[in-house]
């Protein structure tokens, strides 16, 4: 079981969290002028890294914010947790 800092609350279990995917994707400033293709690849067209990636998840059993998390695809450690609209810390 991981543990996964919220901003908010603190230290949680992963259970009480609800993962939102890739962190800092923006939305399209036009979406209507977009071909199916485009659009497709908004929705489902994502990094898969190996190592550190930015995600987004939800504290849905406590106190239901959004926040962003870096966290190590190989490793599972949490290396930065910030808050949604907050650039995206520079690890060393």
């Amino acid at each position: 079981m991981m543990l996964i800092p919220c901003p908010w609350c603190g230290p949680r279990e992963e259970a009480e969290f609800h993962y939102g995917g890739q962190a800092h994707v923006a939305y399209p400033s036009d979406p209507a002028a977009l071909s199916d293709e485009e659009w497709a690849r908004f929705l489902f067209f994502r990094d898969n890294p190996k190592g550190p990636f930015a995600e987004r998840w939800n504290h849905s059993a406590s106190c239901r914010r959004w926040f962003n998390v870096v966290r190590d695809t190989v490793t599972n450690e949490i290396l930065a947790v910030y808050k949604v609209g907050a650039p995206r810390p520079v690890l060393a």
